[in-house]
């Protein structure tokens, strides 16, 4: 028998789908499972009629492979990937590769890396991106690691993925944990976009008075402008399922929310590399109120009533006229806040770039994201050709194309804040976005006051706008303070 091309460790949905698409592109795939019982069950059924082969045991399928053998982990992110790594280091040979193709966190994948270079082992740490659909017709793919690896993987990875005007969503990324880093970035953008159209959603319906066959007529309709994306089309689609009785499925769903780590890595490295990653900060302790369902039952109760709403649902001239103008606002909210929630992601790549000495194309990323992955979008198009124009550019928003959408957008993106606040619906990542937007274009911040409270009350010194930069000042606020300045810890 031929020996397989690839090995694959974890047949869930996504690992099963991944095998199937590797399949179809000519590929021999091994596959193993913990539970052995799914090995046989899936050569019989999803996989029968294939040239896939269901092997029993980590030494039958390390058998099973071509050399230089090549297997690769769909399994649950943690100790779990260390575990078969440590199965699967004695049954190798130098020069064999490892990958992981799970949601990892990148300091684990650098971690990886560097200990199997040590055993003559190559590590490969991949973000997959676009769900079980993805997975079996073309995900997005985001390679980093040993890159001694991504030759003997790059064929493979490449004919599986997505395709943007031919060119596939998979490029090598960088060194160590770069690859899981991106991947990271792009999870914590889809908290945020999530985040934001859920705003717009919410308004809609509390504001508008809209229902969910209208909402999902606006969501159609804006599926075909400039928030042409993945999320934007199956918002319209869950917008128009009905539940069994006939009505809509939505309303039927508890409004607690879940999250696998993956925006809080994303919140946690942007603290650690100082990047004001607001929008998806926001989003992420949004999901956290969410979960809060029973104190927020009780809360409504002492706290209320909220603002009266004054809704827009009759259909006089004079309210279709004002929907019409909130409609074409929350629409603006939306894009620009979508421009700012990726300019922070790219502000905190390029931060992790200098930290890690990664060489990141930022165009590049931004083509693997246009194609199979759950943040694709049209919009995608526009950032890379952001970076091609300027691969330093420092921010989207000075892009020429993405300064001239906030700018058209502001005046609209305002007036869905407004309408947030004065009727009590809470929509922090539109409201924070906004606050970016105005805070980085500020040439002047209250950071002045800040400062001098942090020397009054810790000595921790300031500069001062008549004086060069880098050199600090301390005052003695309170005439008893002294002139020795604290240089032991900050605040």
């Amino acid at each position: 028998m031929d020996k397989a091309d690839i090995g694959l460790i974890g047949l869930a949905v996504m690992g099963q789908n991944l095998v199937l698409n590797m399949a179809d592109h000519g590929y021999r795939v091994a596959v193993f499972n913990r539970t052995t019982s799914k090995v046989d069950d899936f050569i019989d059924g999803p996989a029968k009629g294939t040239n896939i082969i269901g092997t029993h045991s980590m030494e039958e399928l390390v058998e099973s492979l071509a050399k230089p053998r090549k297997v690769m982990l769909m399994v649950k992110a943690g100790e779990v990937v260390d575990r078969f790594i440590e199965l699967l280091v004695p049954l190798l040979e130098q020069g064999d590769v490892i990958i992981d193709g799970g949601n990892s966190h990148f300091p684990d994948t650098t971690r990886r890396t560097a200990y199997l270079k040590e055993k003559g082992l190559r590590f490969i740490g991949t973000g997959v991106s676009g769900g079980e659909e993805g997975a079996r017709f073309g995900p997005s793919i985001m390679p980093g690691g040993d890159p001694e690896a991504w030759p003997l993987v790059k064929d493979i990875f490449q004919a599986v993925s997505a395709k943007v005007d031919d060119e596939p969503c998979c490029q090598w990324v960088g060194q160590d944990g770069a690859g899981h880093f991106v991947k990271m970035v792009h999870n914590g953008i889809e908290y945020g976009d999530m985040q934001l159209i859920c705003e717009a959603y919410s308004l809609m319906e509390n504001v508008l008075g809209m229902s969910c066959e209208q909402m999902h007529e606006v969501f159609n309709e804006w599926n075909n402008g400039v928030l042409d994306s993945y999320l934007i089309d199956i918002t319209k689609d869950i917008l128009a399922m009905k539940d069994e009785d006939g009505e809509p499925l939505v309303d039927k769903i508890l409004d607690t929310a879940g999250q696998k780590g993956t925006g809080k890595w994303t919140g946690i490295s942007a603290l650690d590399l100082g990047v004001p990653l607001t929008l998806i900060g926001e989003s992420v302790f949004a999901r956290v109120l969410s979960s809060l369902k029973d104190e927020r039952v009780r809360a409504s109760a002492i706290l209320g009533p909220s603002p009266k709403i004054s809704q827009m649902a009759d259909d006089s001239n004079n309210n279709s006229n004002n929907k019409a103008e909130m409609l074409n606002a929350l629409r603006d909210a939306l894009y620009a806040s979508k421009i700012i929630s990726y300019a922070q992601g790219f502000m905190l790549m390029k931060e992790a770039a200098k930290e890690y000495d990664w060489n990141l194309n930022y165009g590049e990323i931004a083509l693997m994201w246009r194609g199979g992955c759950i943040i694709r979008s049209t919009f995608l198009g526009n950032i890379k050709e952001a970076y091609d124009n300027n691969p330093e550019l420092e921010n989207l928003a000075l892009d020429s194309f993405f300064t001239g959408a906030l700018k058209a957008a502001e005046a609209g993106w305002r007036k869905a804040v407004i309408l947030a606040v004065e009727n009590g619906i809470p929509a922090p990542a539109f409201s924070s976005a906004l606050s970016y937007f105005d805070g980085y274009r500020s040439e002047r911040l209250p950071a002045n006051l800040l400062q001098a409270q942090r020397d009054y009350f810790g000595a921790h010194t300031y500069e001062r706008l008549d004086s060069k930069r880098g050199e600090f000042f301390h005052t003695d606020w309170t005439g008893h303070g002294g002139k020795v300045a604290s240089t032991t810890y900050e605040v």
